[in-house]
């Protein structure tokens, strides 16, 4: 016998056999088949508090910046892969993102100071310098992922960029930024830690090691990791002799409050003019972070300090908690000379830092350090209507918002219980009852949650009360450091 009905899964479609529309069955079957949700390694999702939680971090940062004169930009995450390789090679050709779309070479950005440089480049002549932005954003890298180590992850950077000339003045004003930037977060316990490349270059250039001085500088720069022995065992590799790789690491070892250090190394002044200047650099930047509010046991002249990357030539910074010295620097950076060097022949010196945003959110997270006792619910109000008809909520929704306060009305059909546990499970601190009795009174029924305490309110008292409870707990911060 045919079967001249049409299949449920291929309307409009007569099937002549019922063993085809058995194996027709079969196929949608197969179809139906979920897919395991998951997140890719070295991403990472987070819980709605959570988000919460990040978002005000970033609130805070852009605020400070703000504070500063910096500009906000967003520059696309994909590029030609030309524009992003245009130094190439190393580690950063072995990490990136890179694909075809067509005839199109393109890559995701791995940093936030490659696009400023192009962007730059393309808008010089409509930008006006010295140029200050700040850009939070997603960049991505293809590295192994690791605890704390993401392949997707937030930057947010800072920089200030000169035509032709920039002012040392800029390259003190940075700590202070950072400064402002992590006590608005809310830490207190961490330290700048300050050096000039150029000091470094110079004393290389005393001990005849001018041609290595770049190579020795990223050695230096993992003493904090490896030690003092690895690092003189890998100079002494790099064909330094054993009495100049103890020389610098007697070098790189004069401590002491900043004038100290300072008056240490008045000592070398006179053997070399880029050490000299470098100094001279040093001594100004020092000099301006009082009176740009930075107190001196938030920041120290370091000469551990080099950062590996070699496009640094003058200041240059780390910041480390002093309670987690192993966490390493949680934000760096420092003066270089030319920025966009491979887009434009303009001379654009620079100065910036970058704050690895995600690794920094995760760290705190796992240390206990951010603040529980902020409001990361979606809604300060759940109203909760107990008529059919909702004109009243819907009123006193609005003047909470009015007023700046988030209101939520929760109008689906549920039991009692359910709704207030809704609103228990998201932390939404206040709950409001409009029922016939409310509606006929002209009041509205308040159920402060954390204390289980209701009161009753004119819709104005109601309002001023809540927001002025409200506006006291938005006050904390992001962070807080255990006592």
């Amino acid at each position: 016998m045919y079967d001249t009905g049409d299949c449920r899964c291929c309307p409009g479609q007569n099937q002549l056999r019922a063993s085809v529309v058995k194996t027709c069955f079969e196929s949608e079957e197969k179809k139906m088949e979920r897919i395991k949700p998951r997140t890719l390694s070295g991403f990472m999702e987070l819980l709605p508090a959570a988000q919460t939680q990040f978002e005000r971090m970033v609130s805070a940062l852009r605020e400070t910046y703000g504070l500063y004169g910096f500009t906000p930009l967003d520059t696309p995450v994909i590029e030609s892969a030309e524009i992003l390789l245009a130094k190439g090679g190393g580690e950063t050709e072995k990490q990136i993102y890179r694909f075809t779309k067509g005839d199109s070479d393109l890559a995701l950005r791995f940093d936030l100071t490659v696009p400023l440089a192009k962007y730059v480049a393309l808008h010089y002549g409509e930008l006006t310098f010295p140029f200050r932005r700040y850009q939070i954003g997603k960049v991505y890298r293809g590295e192994r992922a690791q605890r704390g180590r993401f392949r997707e992850f937030y930057q947010c950077d800072i920089d200030v960029i000169g035509d032709g000339k920039l002012d040392i003045t800029n390259e003190a004003e940075i700590p202070a930024i950072i400064y402002q930037a992590f006590t608005s977060l809310g830490l207190e316990r961490f330290k700048i830690r300050v050096n000039n490349r150029k000091i470094l270059t110079g004393f290389y250039d005393m001990q005849g090691l001018a041609q290595q001085a770049g190579e020795i500088m990223r050695t230096v720069d993992k003493l904090d990791k490896i030690g003092e022995k690895k690092v003189q065992a890998l100079l002494m590799e790099q064909g330094v002799s054993a009495q100049a790789a103890q020389e610098i690491l007697d070098f790189i070892a004069i401590t002491g409050d900043n004038q100290t250090v300072l008056a240490a190394l008045e000592g070398y002044r006179g053997r070399s003019e880029i050490f000299d200047q470098g100094l001279e650099e040093l001594g100004l930047v020092v000099k301006y972070l009082g009176a740009f509010g930075v107190p001196e046991d938030h920041f120290a002249v370091d000469l551990t300090i080099a950062r590996g990357l070699d496009y640094y030539t003058g200041t240059v910074y780390e910041t480390v908690m002093l309670d987690h010295p192993e966490i390493g620097s949680i934000c760096s950076g420092g003066r270089y000379d030319n920025l966009a060097e491979y887009y434009t022949d303009k001379k654009l010196p620079g100065v910036g830092i970058s704050i690895g945003l995600t690794r920094l959110f995760y760290v705190l997270g796992e240390q206990g350090y951010l603040n529980e006792g902020l409001v990361t619910a979606p809604a300060d109000v759940l109203i909760l209507p107990m008529t059919e008809d909702q004109t009243a909520a819907i009123a006193f929704a609005t003047q909470l918002r009015q007023a700046g306060v988030r209101a939520q009305i929760y109008g689906e059909q549920k039991k009692f219980k359910a709704k207030m546990s809704y609103a228990d499970k998201l932390g939404i601190p206040y709950v409001v009852f409009l029922g016939e009795e409310e509606i006929a009174q002209g009041v509205v029924k308040v159920k402060e949650m954390t204390t289980g305490e209701q009161e009753v309110f004119s819709p104005t008292q109601a309002v001023q009360t809540i927001a002025e409870v409200i506006a006291q707990r938005a006050q904390g911060k992001p962070i807080r450091e255990k006592g």
